[in-house]
């Protein structure tokens, strides 16, 4: 009976919700590609790369704007799921999605300009986010990070923007920027090497039963939520409150970087500027 109750709440307390002002800027956003690429390149929107944008565009919507964002945060392996498609997926789609000439042209606005100089190398990216990814969910760090709403929303942000980084020499726009294949494959299997500590924290603290219970406290049951959402873990059934969803979690997280790496070279080559 207090899971439904529960259930009542979030339904109808305000907490799933389609956020409007996010969906109007990545509309914008989708009119402004359609404007340029027609303007300075000879593609149709139907073609790969205005469809790896939108798609990018719909799924970081999906993840970050829709009722899922709330759902997701009700469990480890869901929340892992959420972040792993952000991170994982969504950077290179968008980098696929962008036309060289519509990149070339971009890199002309003088605040771009400005930016690309503290733009960080790859690798030290790579590090950089595996490092701060890692942090994030741990215990202590993250029981302090989601006390302020600016600084939590502000990490998250960081990390995307390595992501991008990190993601560069596999997706660019600019084909000569891409690492050749034989690094590329290399490249990728440090990235997995240098991930797997934050993969691992989840299913070790699983088996040591350090959170056996992610959502039993006030602060797992704020991962990433409001707090009103306090004692969201009787809403799931098993295995979202139990061990198996924190190794849900590592192994979902080990799955979806190996998936969008699979991805990003199929795609890649198959991207064919025009």
């Amino acid at each position: 009976m207090r899971g439904d109750h529960l259930l009542y709440d979030v339904l109808l307390g305000g907490l799933l919700e389609w956020n409007i002002p996010f969906l109007a800027g990545f509309t914008c956003t989708a009119v402004l590609y359609v404007y340029l690429i027609k303007r300075f390149e000879n593609i149709k929107i139907y073609h790969k790369q205005p469809l790896l944008f939108f798609l990018s565009l719909g799924l970081l919507y999906f993840i970050i704007g829709s009722p899922l964002s709330t759902i997701t945060h009700l469990s480890f392996s869901l929340h892992m799921m959420q972040m792993s498609i952000l991170y994982f997926m969504i950077p290179p789609l968008l980098l696929l999605g962008m036309p060289y000439r519509l990149y070339q042209q971009a890199w002309k606005i003088p605040i771009l300009k400005r930016f690309s100089k503290f733009i960080l190398p790859p690798k030290i990216s790579l590090f950089i986010f595996s490092l701060l990814f890692l942090l994030y969910h741990s215990p202590v760090i993250l029981n302090n990070v989601v006390q302020n709403t600016f600084f939590h929303n502000g990490y998250l942000l960081l990390l995307f923007i390595l992501a991008f980084s990190m993601w560069w020499p596999i997706t660019s726009p600019d084909p000569k920027q891409r690492f050749g294949r034989r690094r590329m494959k290399r490249y990728a299997f440090l990235s997995g090497v240098v991930l797997m500590p934050a993969c691992l924290l989840f299913i070790v603290n699983a088996f040591i039963g350090g959170m056996n219970n992610p959502f039993a406290s006030q602060f797992t049951a704020q991962l990433c939520a409001p707090s009103q959402a306090s004692s969201v873990n009787l809403l799931l059934p098993a295995p979202f409150n139990t061990t198996y969803d924190q190794v849900a979690a590592g192994t979902l997280m080990l799955g979806v970087h190996k998936f969008g790496i699979m991805l990003s070279f199929r795609l890649g080559n198959k991207v064919k500027e025009r």
